[in-house]
């Protein structure tokens, strides 16, 4: 019985043994797979990180084109809005009929209604001939028609402007009416320093 309790004690240790060492080898093993685990996750934070960076950089570049379009667009439109502006003005200029004699003139009138209740004027003054002086002056701009079906007229607001004008000039402004006045004609006049009128155009509707 003491041999065989001996035996059974050495076998149970044996066992012991040989499971306490196959514990530890599936440690061993288990700690190897996490450091692989740890080492692909932290592989993979690095090829995110540089994916992230490439596409902020595609996000900006392409938020920089969009402002430099933007900024184009912007540009354009200027420039086809000066452009416009400039076909106006020859426009204006070529509408306009030679020179004859000399002193001061109105060579173009131009009225447009912008809305109801304001029309728009624009002209053009030449001092033609010899004289180099500068002439200084006034001009007004009347407008007549009907009013509840009676003859209305009415002068800009502020009455006559003064006038300055060595060889050619622009002047332009917007005739307030009332919104019910059914417009006939718009004249211009240019007045010397003792009110003598020089010129007048009329336009008319």
């Amino acid at each position: 019985m003491g041999a065989f309790v001996l035996g059974l004690s050495a076998a149970l240790a044996l066992w012991a043994f040989e499971f306490g060492r196959g514990l530890a080898g599936l440690d061993r093993h288990s700690k190897d797979e996490l450091d692989k685990l740890k080492a692909e996750i932290t592989q993979l934070r690095i090829e995110r990180e540089k994916a992230q960076s490439i596409a902020d950089t595609a996000d900006s570049l392409l938020k920089t084109e969009k402002t430099t379009l933007d900024r184009l667009t912007q540009q354009l439109k200027l420039a086809e809005a000066t452009n416009a502006e400039l076909k106006s003005d020859l426009g204006f200029y070529e509408r306009l009929m030679p020179a004859s004699g000399d002193g001061i003139s109105i060579r173009g009138l131009q009225v447009q209604v912008l809305e109801p209740g304001k029309i728009s004027y624009l002209m053009l003054v030449i001092q033609s001939g010899k004289s180099k002086s500068e002439f200084k002056g006034r001009y007004d701009v009347a407008v007549t028609g009907t009013l509840d079906g009676k003859p209305w007229t009415q002068t800009a607001l502020g009455g006559s402007k003064s006038l300055s004008v060595m060889q050619s000039a622009r002047f332009e402004g917007v005739v307030e009416v009332p919104v019910n006045v059914v417009v006939k004609t718009v004249q211009a006049r240019i007045l010397d320093g003792g009110g003598v009128v020089k010129s007048t155009q009329q336009a008319r509707f």
